[in-house]
């Protein structure tokens, strides 16, 4: 086993910066002044530095204090390993500062703001984006793939740390000859005949969610027609074959032959900030303070402060 006692010349650093001090003013109680300290507690620790040593440093004559020969030799070399213990902090707290993360986002949430501030904070630091589907934030993160996302609810939390960031109301989208076309509201029950598609191998969780499946008196979601992309819902919210639940649209990026209208009486969906739970990394942290400062507390239908949803979920 190694030798777990310290070595023979383990001495105080901040005595050897009094010492040095004490050297450079000649004088103990200017010296106790630059230290913000008092004069008799100073030479306490210049004769403990002393003691340590096994050597005296200083010659206290009516005309200053002036260096031994063993305090002419010691300062060079305390002033040494005074710049060798700032370098080593220094290299140490550079090892200990990540100098990357990769933040993941899901299909219309727009972090720009929020990485460009990390980026102007940290320009040392690699700071990269991942396009994620709805059902990635957990799995993407557990993977490391990602180190923080921000993202649409639900999906599984357990082993992350969910910050709330903005709510998103949900609107009902159908193409614009629909029935329920141009009213300034909806609700459950005005679409409770109205299918909605499913996704063929979707996340459970998240077919539930924008179905509303079951409704709340427990009747099933009504099926519309199976498809393989979420695109292709678009072809038949159009054709007029089923209708589609998803978060406020700005109308300039829906297809110009669907609309939106807002859905009553239920729940809106829910923009988090994601992290692994316990997680170290400052920058992951650091993301996490501009996202409060930049994205909580979002009005999704203002013209400025929301990012514009560019796909149905």
């Amino acid at each position: 086993m190694p030798d777990s006692s310290p070595p023979p010349a383990a001495f105080d650093l901040r005595l050897v910066w009094c010492f040095t001090v004490v050297a450079e003013y000649r004088h103990f109680g200017r010296a106790a002044e630059a230290l913000h300290t008092t004069q008799p507690s100073l030479s306490r620790q210049i004769h403990r530095l002393e003691q340590q040593l096994g050597a005296r440093l200083f010659e206290r004559t009516p005309h200053g204090n002036h260096l031994t020969e063993a305090g002419q030799v010691f300062l060079p070399l305390a002033t040494e390993l005074l710049r060798s213990a700032d370098h080593a902090a220094a290299r140490t707290r550079v090892a200990a500062r990540p100098s990357r993360i990769t933040v993941g986002y899901t299909s219309g949430l727009i972090i720009t703001p929020v990485v460009r501030e990390l980026r102007h904070r940290y320009p040392d630091a690699e700071v990269r984006t991942l396009h994620l589907a709805p059902d990635e934030p957990r799995p993407a993160l557990l993977d490391r793939r990602v180190d923080a996302v921000v993202a649409r609810l639900p999906f599984p939390t357990d082993g992350l740390d969910v910050t709330a960031l903005y709510d998103e109301p949900r609107v009902l989208v159908v193409s614009r000859d629909h029935r329920l076309a141009g009213k300034e509201s909806v609700t459950l029950d005005d679409i409770a005949d109205e299918p909605l598609p499913q996704v063929r191998g979707s996340d459970p969780l998240l077919s539930a969610f924008w179905r509303i499946d079951p409704r709340p008196d427990g009747r099933p979601a009504p099926d519309g027609p199976l498809i393989e992309a979420v695109e292709d819902k678009f072809e038949l919210i159009a054709a007029g074959q089923a209708v589609a639940i998803s978060v406020h649209v700005h109308t300039h990026t829906l297809r110009p032959d669907l609309t939106t209208v807002p859905l009553e009486g239920v729940e809106p969906s829910h923009v988090v900030l994601a992290t692994r739970a316990r997680d170290r990394n400052g920058l992951v942290e650091a993301f996490r303070a501009y996202t409060r400062a930049h994205l909580t507390g979002l009005d999704p239908a203002g013209p400025a402060s929301a990012p514009p949803s560019r796909s149905v979920e």
